[in-house]
This record gives C-alpha cells, structure tokens and sequence, in this order.
C-alpha cells in the first residue's frame, strides 16, 4: 500500500504543476502587473513611476514564464512564475500583496470553515442516509411518494433563498441565534447553529435523492432475496446488509469532500460573516491579490488529490475484494 500512495503522489505533481501553469496564465490575462499595482496602491491617479516601483518591490517587474535577457537556467528562474509560483511545492505559501502571512492566515482561518464544514457533513449525511432509508422501508407507498416531492421541491430552490429565508425568520424575527458574525471557543456555537441548519436543509433533496437510488439498486440484488428467505425483517435487511453493501459509493463521496471542507464555503461565510477561508478567498479575488488565490488554488488542488486517494484506500477496508495493487 505504501508504494501504491507514493506511486500516485508522484503522478499528482505533474497535475499540480499544470493547475499552477494554468492559474497563473489566467489570473495574468485578467489582470497585469501594472492594473494589480494601481489596485494596491489604492489611488484614483497614480504615477507611473510609483507603479514601477511597486512592481519591483513586490517582484512583478520579471517576465511571466520566460525570460530571454537572462542565461542557462535563469531564463525559468529569474521570472514571476518561479519566483512566485515554484515555492508552494515546498508549501511556502510566502506573503499577500498587501504584506500578510499567508501560512498564519491559513492556520488562523481554517478552524472557522471547519467548524461549519464538519457539523454539516456529519449531521447531513446522517439525516441524508435515515431519509433515503426510510423511502425504501415504505418504496411504493404514498409516504414515499410525498418524500419523493417534498426532495424535489428543496432541490428546486436556491441556496441564496435558504440563507436569506433562514437569517429572516430564525435570526431576525424569532430571534433564535445571531443572523452573522462570529466569536472564539464555546462562544461561536451560537453563530454556526443557523449556517449549519441551513446547509442540512438545503441539501437534503439532492442528497436523500442520491441514497435512495444507491439503496434501490441494492435491495433487488440476489443476497437481500436471501437474507427475507432466511427469515430477516425488512429493518435488518436495510441495516444490516443493504447499508454496509453501499458503503463503497457513499465513502466516495465523503472521502473526497472531507479534503474539501477545509477551504471552507464561499457564499455560507460571506453571508455570515465569518472568517473562514471561505471569505478569505473571495476578498482576496475582490483584492486582486494573486499571492492569496494561488494559494488557495493550489491548496485546494492538493486536497483534492488526497481525497481521491483516502477514497481509494477506504475501498480497501470496507471490501475485502478490493487490493490496492
């Protein structure tokens, strides 16, 4: 299995490197050394030498990918795309343009993202799994008729109406929780109640939707057949046999979101104030603050990758037939 991990980490860096490529190629056709400088410096007229300057404090006055004047390897090295781009390998993350730690702020931010990613998965997928069960436990009945509806209806409407819908009623007219903000320790569970609630809501149409179609497709199968003959309940059927059978395609989609919710939710946190990575993306983007989106572009690449390989390693524990090889 070791070999297998190492293996694929040595395939991943040809496909991080090319994200990196890519984003910097874009984020430069957007925006050029000399619009980011007249951004940071924050004036209506600023002076082409104050420009330059700015340029060359922060590195931006090199060439993009390639720099013809210089000799041997510095033609690749002396550019913006070495020197800003090659250190994140090492995750050297080095600072914002407006002179920020960006580590510390990773570090910093993360906690507040995962405080609403994690309460959300958990409490979603189990609230998702008990739905789509009890749709199979009563399938070609009017109770699952009506679950069927009531999940197509809260997939039907946005996200944006849950969170606003939610900060109306729950935050401002009942006056349950704060509508946004955030606070340290034992303090913050009062500001993730709602953000988490809302997110549960409005992802139980789609996701109930999704077990229930796994659960199906199991329960027509030759050893469910066999365990009713042998005299099981419908309850122990799904429970003991349907669900550990459909744990390969719900781990992954759980393994590969769990690297995810580290960078946090763009619109929850911006809609609730909170300091997550989240929003610390999107001001960035807002910013036009290119050390920060690399980052979390990369960061986030990365994630990824490791979710696809925790998923391929959970297979291994929950089949017995699968060998990672």
């Amino acid at each position: 299995m070791i070999q297998y991990i190492i293996r694929r980490f040595l395939y991943a860096l040809p496909i991080l490197l090319g994200v990196n490529i890519l984003t910097f190629i874009l984020f430069f056709v957007v925006n050029s050394p000399d619009d980011m400088a007249r951004m940071q410096l924050g004036h209506k007229h600023v002076t082409e030498q104050a420009v330059q300057n700015w340029k060359h404090q922060q590195g931006y006055d090199l060439p993009l990918l390639w720099n013809p004047q210089a000799e041997a390897s510095e033609k690749l090295t002396e550019t913006i795309f070495y020197q800003k781009s090659m250190s994140l390998f090492l995750f050297d993350f080095g600072i914002s343009e407006s002179g920020r730690n960006i580590g510390a702020d990773i570090k910093q931010r993360m906690w507040p993202s995962l405080s609403i990613a994690l309460p959300s998965l958990f409490v979603g997928l189990l609230v998702n799994i008990s739905v789509a069960l009890m749709m199979v436990l009563f399938r070609n009945t009017y109770l699952e008729f009506s679950s069927i509806v009531l999940c197509v209806v809260l997939m039907s409407i946005s996200s944006l109406f849950y969170i606003i819908g939610g900060q109306f009623f729950i935050g401002k007219l009942l006056k349950l929780v704060p509508i946004s903000g955030y606070d340290t320790g034992l303090s913050a569970i009062k500001f993730l109640i709602l953000p988490v609630l809302i997110s549960v809501i409005s992802g139980i149409g789609s996701g109930a939707r999704w077990y229930r179609t796994l659960f199906l497709e199991e329960v027509e199968k030759d050893y469910v057949r066999t365990a009713r003959a042998k005299g099981l309940t419908e309850t122990q059927v799904l429970f003991k046999h349907v669900l550990k059978n459909a744990m390969i395609p719900i781990l992954t989609g759980v393994v590969v979101v769990l690297p995810l919710l580290f960078m946090g939710s763009l619109i929850m946190e911006s809609f609730f104030s909170i300091p997550g990575l989240g929003s610390y993306t999107i001001d960035a983007i807002n910013r036009q603050d290119f050390a920060i989106v690399r980052s979390m572009v990369f960061l986030g690449s990365v994630l990824y990758i490791v979710g696809l390989i925790l998923t391929d390693i959970s297979y291994s524990f929950v089949d017995p037939r699968v060998r990672l090889t």
